[in-house]
């Protein structure tokens, strides 16, 4: 296994370790195209009492928002679920699943966290630095900070969220009514842009449209490629 995925053995030293390493490795400037074509959303769920993961992804039209390809990956789950260390569990499957597809995407977003983390390495800042490609995490809970700014009930609000003087992240009200989500760049991406480029993808729900499909593919066991 990579120095990227060390052995799971039981011993989580060795994976905290790996991501202060990784974590040095995000780049958090644009380095995307200007003019996005295409975008993925993915997103991981469990079968079998969680001995199989299960990885979606969603390619998508970034102008039009079609559907361009859908993929499933199932992989034996390699380690058990750990706070902080979700990366190292449900990974390989994102990797598998992106690997299948026949494009691809200018720009990834993740059902999980960027550098919105402990050690600043969470699952979209670990894809970015794995592939290459410019992430962004869209977490639906928080997992560390505050805001020391009220959140505006208006679509589309955001605010800063930092872990003492340092910013990680937005909390993004991407539906009055719903819970912000927390939103913070990954890899290849700015911490300004990640609000805009949210709810550039974000309709009606609360969730941007990429991981939304991503989430119900992953969510349905019975879910086909196409």
């Amino acid at each position: 296994m990579s120095t990227a995925f060390p052995d799971w053995t039981g011993d989580t030293a060795p994976l905290r370790e790996a991501q202060l390493r990784l974590a040095h490795q995000v780049i958090l400037r644009d380095q995307f195209p200007k003019r996005l074509r295409t975008v993925a959303g993915f997103d991981v769920g469990f079968e079998d009492d969680g001995r199989t993961t299960r990885a979606a992804v969603v390619l998508l039209d970034a102008d039009t928002l079609d559907v361009l390809e859908t993929r499933l990956a199932r992989l034996p789950t390699r380690m058990p679920y750990l706070p902080g260390l979700l990366s190292f569990r449900e990974l390989p499957a994102m990797l598998d699943a992106l690997a299948h597809l026949h494009g691809t995407p200018d720009l990834a977003f993740i059902d999980g966290h960027g550098i919105a983390h402990p050690r600043r390495l969470g699952i979209a800042a670990h894809f970015g630095i794995v592939t290459g490609l410019p992430s962004i995490g869209v977490g639906k809970k928080l997992l560390i900070g505050e805001s020391r700014t009220p959140l505006h009930q208006t679509r589309g609000a955001f605010t800063p969220l930092r872990d003492g003087r340092e910013q990680i992240g937005w909390l993004l009200r991407s539906k009055p009514g719903c819970l912000p989500l927390v939103v913070s760049p990954g890899h290849k991406v700015a911490m300004a842009s990640v609000p805009e480029l949210v709810m550039r993808f974000t309709t009606t729900y609360r969730l941007p449209e990429p991981t939304r499909l991503a989430d119900r593919l992953a969510s349905d066991s019975a879910g086909e490629d196409h």
